[in-house]
């Protein structure tokens, strides 16, 4: 049992924060949350996700929320919504990009030779950068990336890799949560998520981003090809959380987010901490 700390700063007394609640993963699974600094106002669902939501009411200028992190049961999985194909403009791949995905999986043979051909495109499509623009800021669908490459962090690289995945006729999902450096101590400042397969009953992750990040070359299946750990909270694209008369409308809720004006929602300075077993 671990206890994953995720310190939010910049706030004022009375400001209202929704979080994610956290999930069950192969790995391990978030059994109870408590918060400091501020109140549970009431726990959101996304129903379609399984997921839920805590809207936190702040007293004061930082909220800690501590998650108890216990090892997953025996034969866990992901939840089958993680694979579940849902209609957005951050998971459908557009017309070109969805022929391209179909060709590149045939001519690798399909199966899992298919798989890996295009975590490879995918990996050759992008240069590790956190950019101001998204690769897909404005369009309706994930567009295709045909040539060269395009700078893009985790959440751009895995949103390419997952609507290329379903394209082809995998099953595939996004996952997201913390991951912790061994180098660091167990201390980061912000979010981090990855993709996994499902394919003739083989599941696998894969983390471009730490292949790229590190140098390790072509990227291979694997949870932490960086020394460290990670905790998984959430997964998929396009939630809705109702909380009264609240509504939130989000890409991701990856990292507790602040209610702002007109119906914005923004991300604050964190600290998540995960002492090493």
């Amino acid at each position: 049992m671990r206890q994953l700390q995720i310190e939010v700063s910049g706030l004022e007394p009375g400001a209202r924060l929704l979080a994610p609640a956290g999930m069950c993963s192969p790995e391990d699974a978030v059994s109870a949350t408590t918060v400091t600094g501020g109140d549970i106002v009431t726990v959101a669902l996304e129903p379609e996700l399984g997921l839920t939501a805590l809207w936190i009411e702040a007293a004061n200028e930082t909220v800690t929320l501590t998650h108890t992190i216990t090892p997953a049961p025996k034969d866990q999985g992901y939840p089958e919504a993680v694979y579940t194909s849902r209609i957005n403009r951050y998971t459908v791949a557009a017309d070109d990009l969805t022929e391209a995905s179909r060709t590149i999986a045939a001519k690798a043979g399909g199966g899992r030779a298919g798989i890996d051909a295009l975590v490879a495109e995918a990996e050759a499509r992008f240069t590790y950068d956190h950019p101001e623009a998204r690769f897909n800021d404005g369009a309706e669908a994930v567009p295709y990336l045909s040539c060269g490459t395009t700078p893009g962090s985790c959440v751009d690289i895995n949103t390419y890799l997952v609507a290329s995945l379903r394209a082809a006729g995998y099953e595939a999902g996004y996952v997201y949560g913390y991951f912790f450096p061994a180098e660091k101590g167990g201390v980061t400042h912000d979010m981090h998520c990855w993709v996994v397969t499902r394919h003739d009953g083989e599941v696998l992750d894969w983390d471009i981003a730490h292949h790229m990040k590190a140098g390790l070359g072509p990227t291979k299946p694997g949870l932490n090809p960086r020394p460290g750990w990670r905790v998984a909270l959430g997964h998929s694209m396009g939630h809705t959380y109702r909380m009264g008369e609240t509504l939130a409308q989000l890409k991701l809720l990856a990292e507790p987010m602040k209610r702002g004006p007109g119906g914005t929602w923004q991300k604050l300075p964190i600290i998540a901490r995960l002492p090493a077993t």
